[in-house]
C-alpha cells in the first residue's frame, strides 16, 4: 500500500490554503488602534459631558481628546504585538 505522506509535494494543492491564512492573521491584528479610538472617543464624551454638565465646547474637546488617547494605546498595542 503506497504512503502518500512519503511522497514529495504529493500535498501541493493544500499547500496555497496556508499561505492565505496567515495574511487573514496579519490584517485581523492590526486594528487595535482603531477600536481603541473609538472606545476612548466614547469614553471621552460621556466623562467630559458629565463633568462640564453639557458645554458642548468641552464635550467636543473631551470627544477628541479621548479618541487621541484610545488611538495612541491602541497603536502602542499594535507594535508590541
Amino acid at each position: 500500500m503506497a504512503r502518500s505522506h512519503h511522497r514529495k509535494k504529493h500535498k501541493e494543492h493544500l499547500r496555497q490554503y496556508k499561505h492565505k491564512e496567515e495574511t487573514i492573521v496579519k490584517t485581523a491584528t492590526s486594528k487595535a488602534a482603531g477600536v481603541f479610538a473609538i472606545v476612548g472617543a466614547i469614553i471621552g464624551l460621556a466623562v467630559s459631558y458629565f463633568g462640564s454638565e453639557g458645554s458642548i465646547l468641552w464635550i467636543i474637546i473631551g470627544l477628541v481628546a479621548g479618541a487621541a488617547a484610545g488611538y495612541f494605546v491602541g497603536r502602542n498595542i499594535d507594535n508590541s504585538k
